[in-house]
């Protein structure tokens, strides 16, 4: 059985009309789950109400008190932009608070039964910075998840991979300088925020950058897998994999150019499955609504044998 975490409530986050980041997101990948031949596989939890756990003392372990609070109050205020990609609407904070909620039970859920989870949440995260939100993230909910993991017992390494087809420039500046914490990011390059150069190794060797060329394969990233990230994560030999699964890099997505299919995705979970089975799966990108649950569907089959 896979656990996989998911509220409607992350539905209320409303991004706009016209928005790529969009509830339609989530409704497209539930449907899917659904309807896979594994279904009854599959155990849905709801995220912990945030009354019952309040994470905003986790978030600031990662973002300043300031910035919380002014997500807050642009929320409480009507909403409005932190910039020009990144809207907030009147329930977006509370639903980045429990988005947030959703990956610590993910977090939980890995470290007791030592096998995957899936955490179908958004907001996503992987572009917050400390002190801003931007590129449609208002939170870093895989850099708070790490953190909080390496509070629990037994946990003295935690390693992030992220093959969401943009770099996660804010996961990497919050982890970074972090020993404990490794970085991995398969991402396009040039393209959105244009960070993620292979030169930056992290202050403790425990960053590593593998930037595609646009127009670049499944069987690019297979040797990629094969080559740098695999042995990159084995040799940290890390307590909990984190995986920032946006799948934008799909050849169907309107916001990149990698020419990804959605069955590649189910490969790059085996791979991480070499590496360990503790590994939370968390939302990031993915905006063709098609590819995108086809790719949540190939990316969930192998974690189930």
């Amino acid at each position: 059985m896979l656990p996989v975490i998911y509220s409607e409530d992350f539905l209320l986050h409303d991004t706009g009309r016209f928005h790529p980041e969009r509830p339609d997101r989530l409704r497209a990948i539930v449907s899917a789950l659904n309807a896979a031949p594994w279904a009854d596989l599959l155990q849905w939890h709801l995220p912990t109400p945030v009354a019952a756990r309040p994470v905003e003392p986790v978030i600031e372990k990662v973002h300043s008190r300031d910035y919380i609070e002014s997500v807050w109050l642009l929320a409480e205020s009507g909403g409005g932009h932190i910039d020009g990609d990144t809207p907030v609407s009147p329930r977006s904070y509370d639903v980045a608070l429990l988005a947030v909620s959703g990956w610590l039970d993910g977090v939980e859920r890995v470290l007791a039964t030592g096998e995957p989870a899936f955490v179908l949440a958004r907001p996503p995260g992987h572009h917050a910075l400390s002190e801003r939100g931007m590129g449609f993230c208002l939170f870093s909910n895989a850099a708070i998840a790490a953190h909080y993991a390496l509070e629990q017992p037994g946990v003295q390494r935690v390693a992030i991979l992220d093959w969401d087809v943009h770099h996660g420039n804010g996961t990497q500046d919050i982890v970074e300088n972090h020993p404990q914490i490794a970085y991995c990011s398969l991402h396009q390059s040039p393209c959105y925020p244009g960070t993620g150069h292979p030169e930056e190794r992290g202050a403790h060797n425990n960053v590593l950058n593998l930037p595609m060329v646009p127009g670049s394969i499944g069987a690019e990233y297979q040797l990629a897998f094969e080559r740098k990230v695999v042995p990159f994560l084995k040799g940290f030999q890390p307590d909990l994999l984190i995986v920032s699964a946006g799948y934008d890099a799909n050849a169907a997505d309107p916001l990149a150019s990698i020419e990804l299919q959605p069955q590649d995705f189910g490969l790059f979970a085996k791979y991480c499955l070499q590496v360990t089975r503790k590994i939370v799966f968390g939302l990031e990108g993915g905006y063709d609504l098609n590819s995108l649950a086809k790719s949540v569907v190939a990316t969930v089959e192998p974690c189930l044998a």
